[in-house]
């Protein structure tokens, strides 16, 4: 079932607000409480109701060992609950990939059958191992089973995140006062929800149409030229932001509709000056997990001498360079390894993750040596650096999209072939169409392009997207005096105070003209997603 589609809109969601409050006003947390989780359990069997029992049975099996690790902590029984995660994982979503990739290096003929990828099956899996090991280590406290299993199957979250922590999940779950309901949060739960459906099906389902021809082209052989490779890559640029954008608002919205506060997971990423900064605002549940259970426990392997000796892990203005990135390049790069692992079965996407391994190592090692240059410092041109800065770390998280859209790693390097103007830099035909383009394009002897990679809308899409992107709030900003996602702490931005300063849409506030452009902006969503056969979130996938 998928938040933009009419079953949901009009049957399931006011179907199970209405039987989870009807519960709650009554005084029935529990009831509630498992209303909520069976109504979870039928949005994730809508879509195959065979995978039902493996969430069920991955539920089972991670409260037991969790209750087990809390009275008594054992290093066998949290590897036992890791591995046996994992291999969950491992046997779904990559048996066919370890094997067409063994057939293919040693020339083998091994049949390998396909096996369904159960839905959310990487998002419940990364969550409930963040839960054993903070049993492990004795900072997550007994749950009830009603509970935790509401805190793994709460509908809003389970398909595409955000991968929640248990800390800031149970004690709501377990709060009395979301059992009424609240006119101002279901104010807000829709606007923010509105917001997020014309993100989906406005946006995101717009400029996709000028992103699926270059890829699935260029997929069958064709090589894409200079503008039409462009046009491809910041198409899908556009179209993932805009998809993982509007469901991770969606997901807050459907969440603070039952008085539930669901954690920030998505900030504007590409106005981030850096990749580092970037890897902060972009799936930010994804980053703070693999940071927390990877990254960190890697580095302090790695400095345990350090530690030992009372010298600090690392300084960048003090600790030497070769040192700094050593510390760092290796766990950066396993973290992000298992990032591009994570996110999809295909070498294209263990690319995807080592190509931001690198970044992020270079961006460290860049932030060590301005540490010591004291006259970056005072270089001045603030504002052309962050702008440099910006339009930098977007070409790099381009770059690297390319090939997390790709279907292999082949089709990802014609299309990175047309972007650095390795297959030519025809012109689109709407150069042969105008006399003077055309006496223009002959001029400079450029060749009009005869493929249908790439559109003339896009002229006019990509400039107004940029433009949203980079000078417009994001959702949380536009509501930041309301409550919205968890504890959201929300970064001021350099061009605040005088964009929209003074207009209704610099922030949101209940007022008619708000009313008015939630309005309208909801009825465009609404009529476009119940006229049109909903299309699914890119995420989903994985």
């Amino acid at each position: 079932m998928l938040f933009n589609s009419p079953v949901f809109i009009a049957g399931f969601l006011p179907i199970c607000l209405a039987g989870f409050y009807c519960f709650g006003m009554m005084g029935r947390q529990q009831l509630a409480l498992a209303w909520l989780t069976g109504m979870s359990l039928v949005f994730y069997g809508w879509w195959n109701v065979a995978f039902v029992p493996l969430l069920v049975g991955s539920i089972a099996f991670n409260f037991l060992l969790g209750r087990l690790l809390a009275r008594s902590p054992s290093k066998r029984l949290l590897l036992i609950g890791v591995l046996g995660n994992v291999l969950l994982l491992g046997v779904f979503k990559y048996t066919g990939f370890v094997g067409h990739s063994i057939n293919e290096i040693f020339g083998t003929t091994w049949h390998i059958p396909e096996i369904a990828l159960p839905l959310a099956i990487s998002f419940f899996t990364f969550q409930q191992i963040a839960f054993l090991a903070d049993t492990y280590d004795g900072v997550a406290e007994e749950p009830q089973a009603l509970q935790y299993s509401l805190f793994i199957t709460f509908f809003p979250h389970l398909i595409a995140g955000p991968i929640t922590h248990h800390r800031e999940m149970l004690p709501q779950f377990n709060d009395r006062g979301i059992l009424r309901p609240r006119l101002d949060l279901i104010s807000t739960g829709a606007t923010v929800f509105l917001a997020g459906l014309f993100k989906k099906v406005i946006i995101a389902d717009g400029v996709a149409a000028y992103a699926k021809p270059v890829f699935e082209a260029t997929a069958h052989g064709a090589a894409p030229s200079l503008l039409e490779a462009w046009g491809g890559a910041l198409a899908y640029a556009m179209q993932i932001y805009f998809d993982f954008s509007g469901y991770s608002d969606m997901a807050i919205g459907l969440g603070l509709l039952f008085g539930i506060s669901l954690p920030l997971n998505f900030a504007s990423p590409y106005k981030a000056a850096s990749i580092i900064e970037y890897w902060q605002s972009w799936h930010m549940t994804l980053t703070r997990f693999l940071t927390a259970y990877i990254f960190t426990p890697i580095v302090l392997a790695l400095t345990r001498k350090r530690l030992a000796d009372g010298k600090p892990v690392l300084r960048p203005g003090r600790t030497s360079l070769s040192t700094f990135l050593v510390l760092l390049a290796g766990p950066t790069m396993v973290t992000m390894f298992v990032s591009g692992v994570w996110h999809g079965a295909g070498w294209q996407f263990i690319i995807f993750g080592l190509l931001h391994g690198v970044f992020l190592t270079i961006n460290h090692g860049w932030r060590t040596l301005k540490s010591r240059w004291k006259w970056w410092r005072d270089l001045g041109l603030r504002s052309v650096r962050h702008a440099a800065s910006v339009l930098t770390t977007f070409l790099c998280a381009t770059l690297a999209l390319v090939f997390f859209r790709s279907a292999d790693v082949p089709t990802a390097m014609r299309i990175v072939e047309g972007m650095i103007g390795w297959n030519g830099a025809a012109l689109p035909d709407l150069f042969d169409r105008i006399p003077v383009l055309r006496a223009a394009s002959q001029a400079l002897h450029l060749p009009i392009s005869t493929l249908p990679f790439f559109s003339v809308h896009e002229l006019y899409w990509l400039p107004i997207l940029f433009w949203i992107v980079w000078f417009m709030p994001n959702v949380e900003q536009w509501m930041r005096h309301y409550r919205t996602a968890l504890n959201a702490k929300l970064r001021a931005i350099w061009y605040e105070g005088w964009i929209l300063d003074g207009t209704p849409l610099a922030v949101w506030r209940p007022t008619v003209a708000c009313g008015c452009i939630v309005s309208a902006i909801g009825l465009f969503a609404l009529l476009k997603a119940f006229s049109h056969a909903p299309t699914e979130f890119l995420y989903f996938k994985f």
